[in-house]
C-alpha cells in the first residue's frame, strides 16, 4: 500500500491543557476518520450546529493566533499548531472533539501534539491523496511585509525571515524542504513573544494562559526562560511552523515554494485566499502512482511510522 495514500489516526487520542489566549483549561480528543472526511473540528461543548471546517475561508480572525468559525458563529482558536503537527504526520483525515474555544497551547510548540498521534499509530487506507500543484506565483504584501509562492515540482519549500529590533532575536532566516528536511526543529520551535508587549496584549484580552512554561519571553537582551532555546533559530523556526500549520487550512498538500519576510497568520491566510480566487493559479491533482517519489515525504516521517 502507497504513502501516497490517505491516511489517519488507528487509535483515538486525548490530551488537555490550558488555553494561550482564554486561559481555560481545554479537553481534547482525536478520533479516527474515513477517508475524504478531512479534518473537522467538533465542539463538544455545544449540542448543536458544532462542526467547524479548518478552511482558509473559514477564518475570522489572525491576530495572535489562527481562529476558524462556521456560519452559526461557532469558533475555535488557535488551531495553527495542531494543524501542523497533522500536517507532518500526513494526516488527511481525523475528527478533533474539543469542549471549549481554544485549542491547548501545550508546551508551545508542536512537539507534544507529534508525540500524541505517533502514540496513536497511523493508519493507512486504499484511497488516494490529493495535491495542490501551484501553477502561478502569487503574491501578497502589506508595506514591507510580503508572502508568496512559486511553482515547484516535486516539493514544498519555505523560505522564512524575521526582521526584530530586538538583539536577541534580530533578523533570523531559515528553509526548509518540507518533504525532505528534518523537521525536528520546526516542529519543537515554541511561540514568543516580547516582555514590553505582554501588558498591551493582557489589556486586549489574550494570552491569559501565558507562561514561561509554554512561550518563550525576551526581554531587552535576556531570554527569561531558564532553560534558554531549544535551537539556535527558536524564533524563526516557529515562524515555520505556524506557516505550515496555517497552509494546511489549504485542505492538501501543496506543491509550491513559499517565501515570506515579516509575515504571520494574516498574510499566509490573504496569500491562500488570493491563490484560490483564481483557478488558473493551481491544479488539485489526485495521486495514484504506486512508487513513492522520494520528496512527497519526511524520510523522518517513515521511521517514525514503520
Amino acid at each position: 500500500m502507497s504513502y501516497l495514500n490517505q491516511k489517519t489516526i488507528k487509535n483515538k487520542i486525548s490530551f488537555s491543557g490550558i488555553a494561550l489566549h482564554s486561559g481555560l483549561h481545554v479537553n481534547v480528543c482525536i478520533k479516527p476518520a474515513s477517508p475524504n472526511n478531512g479534518i473537522v473540528f467538533k465542539r463538544v461543548d455545544l449540542k448543536s450546529n458544532n462542526l467547524v471546517y479548518p478552511n482558509f475561508m473559514n477564518v475570522t480572525n489572525t491576530s495572535l493566533n489562527t481562529t476558524i468559525e462556521n456560519e452559526f458563529g461557532v469558533k475555535v482558536s488557535t488551531i495553527e499548531h495542531l494543524m501542523c503537527a497533522l500536517f507532518g504526520m500526513s494526516i488527511d483525515n481525523a475528527i478533533i472533539e474539543i469542549d471549549n474555544e481554544e485549542v491547548p497551547i501545550l508546551d508551545g510548540s508542536a512537539k507534544i501534539f507529534i508525540e500524541k498521534i505517533i502514540s496513536g499509530g497511523i493508519e493507512i487506507s486504499e484511497s488516494p491523496i490529493k495535491i495542490i500543484k501551484i501553477n502561478k506565483e502569487v503574491n501578497y504584501s502589506d508595506g514591507e511585509r510580503y508572502i508568496n509562492i512559486k511553482p515547484s515540482t516535486l516539493s514544498l519549500d519555505i523560505d522564512f525571515e524575521l526582521k526584530y529590533k530586538n538583539p536577541i532575536i534580530g533578523n533570523q532566516r531559515n528553509r526548509f524542504k518540507i518533504y525532505e528536511d528534518d523537521l525536528s526543529d520546526v516542529y519543537n520551535s515554541r511561540t514568543f513573544c516580547l516582555y514590553e508587549d505582554i501588558e498591551m496584549i493582557k489589556k486586549n484580552g489574550l494570552a491569559k494562559g501565558g507562561s514561561l512554561e509554554n512561550a518563550i519571553v525576551v526581554k531587552n537582551k535576556e531570554i527569561l526562560n531558564s532553560e534558554g532555546l531549544r535551537n539556535k533559530k527558536e524564533f524563526v523556526n516557529h515562524k515555520i511552523l505556524d506557516c505550515i500549520g496555517d497552509l494546511y487550512t489549504s485542505g492538501y498538500r501543496i506543491l509550491g515554494s513559499v517565501k515570506c519576510s515579516q509575515g504571520g497568520h494574516h498574510l499566509t491566510n490573504q496569500l491562500l485566499r488570493k491563490l484560490f480566487q483564481n483557478r488558473e493559479n493551481f491544479s488539485i491533482i489526485e495521486i495514484k502512482e504506486k512508487n513513492l517519489p522520494h520528496s512527497l515525504i519526511n524520510k523522518n516521517l517513515l521511521k517514525s511510522i514503520a
